[in-house]
């Protein structure tokens, strides 16, 4: 049998994930239950579209309860972290280093699983967060992006506590 990936998270990373599984296994499935139930009283299933779509929502609240098993059960937490050099976990400030007048950008650097490019936090693995993993402050990084490389100064480094 294959070995699974482990997922790197952090505990906050963590926690949501349990809280998603334990309200997908409470909360959501009885109302997918309440929704097939309904659905079954209105008679003939064999051409009604509200048990079809009763039962796509049970499967697709079963996949997503697996799939969050799964990114649980292989869960690495990393809590160490340190403002010397960037890693798991740190927040860093960076500007483009050709066009130091562009504003700054700060991003958190988390794990695939937790990745929310819209809300700053990129994962150790794009191509960003692969090219800041073990910078310290001052350096320079290349990024490989689909746009071409792109480098970017570390301005500053700290830690979420």
């Amino acid at each position: 049998m294959a070995q699974q990936k482990k997922n790197i998270v952090t505990t906050e990373g963590l926690r949501k994930l349990k809280e998603e599984l334990e309200y997908k296994e409470t909360t959501e499935k009885m109302r997918v239950a309440e929704q097939l139930k309904y659905a079954i009283a209105q008679g003939d299933l064999s051409e009604n579209a509200e048990y079809d779509a009763a039962k796509n929502d049970q499967a697709a609240l079963e996949q997503r309860i697996t799939e969050l098993r799964g990114l649980i059960e292989n869960a690495v937490v990393v809590d160490e972290f340190s403002e010397d050099e960037v890693g798991f976990g740190s927040v860093v400030t960076i500007v483009d280093r050709d066009d130091p007048d562009e504003e700054e950008e700060t991003y958190t650097i988390v794990g695939t699983i937790e990745s929310d490019p819209m809300n700053n936090k990129i994962s150790n693995e794009s191509p960003v967060g692969k090219a800041l993993m073990g910078a310290h402050i001052g350096d320079v990084v290349e990024a490989y992006t689909p746009g071409g490389a792109v480098f970017f100064k570390v301005l500053n480094i700290t830690v979420e506590k």
